[in-house]
């Protein structure tokens, strides 16, 4: 039936799949088995929560399948292949030129086929489901349990971006909230939003998932995780799964030099709290930090030590003084807020 579900696959989802591998148009996609753990990660994005209605289509692709390799960025693994679900409440064919081309252009960059997925009529809204698959040498994955007192706290690349560029886009909402409504404006007056705004979009539509970092930081770095729902939210896990805490240097967190331009507070939040990142978060020894240094070389990242890791429970953020920040910025990204 043209027009159909199988005419949708057939132009936009069908592509031939590496050697030794069964993708697209069989009951099931056959990866062949590798030494190690299969590293194995999910991630729903739904239209209107997660992005706008308007969002050009390729970066909605790109941000489809970053997220997922994201994941497998945070335990060191190497992708092998990823299945696509997609619930359309019509069939758009240029919105999915633009999406398959964005996906593509990922997926090739990390040698991670589509080998796969579904597809339905969905009643309201686009619903996109990807399941990544990657694969980890024993013994070599980064956990979140791994964290141990006095390693160093980092972080790659800048925070702070993305949530800037989510309040712009809601006309000054808390991008905390976890939902795609309006809320109090925390811009000052004069700041020129549209020059904001261009400054740090691309961070929030085309995050830049760090697969080549975690792959260099094994054996290296005793814990990580990426930062999708807020550093501190996300650093929680890690010390909670570690049985440790923290102590975090609030104005070392690496930001844009368009986030450095915003007042203090904001700057704070939006560094600390806010989501949407993709950067990783890891632990490594004092002892190891030239090892750290030569790893983001090797994979072209940068990355900046943030604070340490402390035996007694508990997360104290300072300044630059080192004085007490207190109260702490409130949590991260939350689904269900």
């Amino acid at each position: 039936m043209a027009d159909g579900e199988f005419d949708l696959i057939r132009r936009h989802f069908s592509r031939p799949a590496p050697p030794g591998v069964l993708g697209v148009g069989d009951d099931c996609a056959l990866l062949p088995t590798r030494p190690g753990a299969m590293a194995i990660s999910t991630d729903l994005l739904v239209e209107g929560r997660h992005f706008f209605s308007d969002v050009d289509p390729a970066a909605l692709g790109h941000k489809s399948l970053a997220v997922n390799l994201s994941d497998l960025a945070a335990m060191g693994a190497e992708p092998a292949g990823f299945v696509l679900g997609l619930a359309l409440p019509r069939i758009d064919h240029d919105f999915l030129a633009g999406f398959a081309q964005g996906m593509y252009a990922l997926a090739d960059r990390h040698a991670c086929p589509l080998i796969g997925g579904d597809t339905t009529r969905g009643q309201e809204g686009i619903v996109i489901s990807v399941t990544i698959f990657g694969t980890v040498a024993p013994g070599e994955a980064l956990r979140r349990d791994g964290a141990r007192p006095d390693d160093d706290i980092w972080v790659s690349g800048c925070l702070g971006d993305a949530d800037i560029a989510l309040r712009l886009l809601l006309g000054g909402a808390s991008a905390g909230a976890g939902t795609l409504a309006q809320g109090d404006d925390p811009f000052p007056p004069g700041v020129d939003r549209s020059v904001l705004l261009a400054a740090t979009r691309r961070a929030l539509e085309w995050p830049e998932p760090r697969v080549a970092l975690g792959q260099a930081l094994r054996g290296v770095a005793h814990a990580a995780l990426d930062i999708s729902d807020g550093l501190l939210q996300d650093l929680g896990h890690v010390l909670a799964a570690s049985g440790v805490g923290a102590c975090v240097d609030a104005d070392g967190v690496p930001v844009s030099s368009a986030v450095a331009t915003l007042p203090a507070p904001l700057r704070r939040l939006a560094a600390l709290s806010g989501g949407d990142v993709y950067e990783l978060c890891f632990t490594a020894p004092p002892g190891l930090r030239s090892q750290v240094l030569a790893a983001a070389v090797t994979a072209g990242v940068p990355v900046t030590r943030i604070g340490q890791i402390t035996a007694a429970p508990g997360l104290r953020l300072v300044d630059a003084s080192g004085d007490p920040i207190d109260p702490l910025p409130h949590g991260g990204y939350d689904h269900f807020a």
